[in-house]
């Protein structure tokens, strides 16, 4: 310290940056990875709400994507084999070797399948859809360190229930966050001390 200033109040030292972190739902708390004082890294989980149902269901949708890329392949199959003989039914149709109702059915025949074909993948990806859906429910019952910091608070215990706060209706976070690397001081000083105040 090389110059003092007097003052009769105490001044408060706050991180540059904070956070209040609440779920996006509510929930009971299943799981708490932290304890106050913790330092933590960017993208660590420090809580987590019961959401095994939302699991089963992300098993399950990934269970039928599954599914339906089998069915699809199995469908692109018989598409291309149906396909291939339309393809020679034109051939023998040329030559006077069929009839034009023959060819006619074989041509339908590949285009139907092929139209199943597209069902399928469409299908996938109508799957592929739902598990995001389910993933991004699953992320609501997560708080992830926004970035490298400190566990100042935490307001809430294992089994514990909390919800996110109602619109005007502030509510304590179940975790408060801060950015260590940053701190400022907020401090009343006399008028007549603010010309020696100077930034280093």
């Amino acid at each position: 310290v090389e110059k003092l200033v007097a003052n009769t109040r105490a001044g408060t030292l706050n991180a540059c940056r904070k956070a209040n972190l609440s779920p996006g739902t509510g929930g009971q708390i299943s799981l708490l990875t932290v304890e106050e004082g913790d330092s933590v890294k960017k993208g660590q989980l420090l809580l987590e709400l019961w959401n095994n149902d939302l699991k089963a269901e992300a098993i399950l949708a990934e269970s039928q994507i599954k599914a339906a890329k089998a069915k699809a392949s199995a469908v692109l199959l018989q598409a291309e084999i149906a396909r291939r003989e339309a393809d020679r039914m034109q051939k023998l149709i040329h030559d006077n070797a069929i009839s034009d109702q023959d060819a006619d059915k074989a041509a339908t025949e590949a285009k139907v399948r092929q139209g199943s074909y597209d069902a399928a993948v469409t299908e996938v990806q109508a799957s592929q859809s739902r598990l995001g859906v389910i993933k991004a429910q699953l992320e609501r019952t997560r708080l992830i360190a926004p970035f490298d910091g400190i566990v100042a608070k935490i307001n809430g215990e294992l089994n514990e229930y909390v919800t996110p706060s109602p619109p005007g209706i502030p509510t304590p976070p179940p975790i408060e966050f801060l950015d260590t690397s940053c701190f400022y001081v907020t401090a009343p000083i006399d008028e007549v001390d603010a010309p020696a105040v100077k930034i280093n």
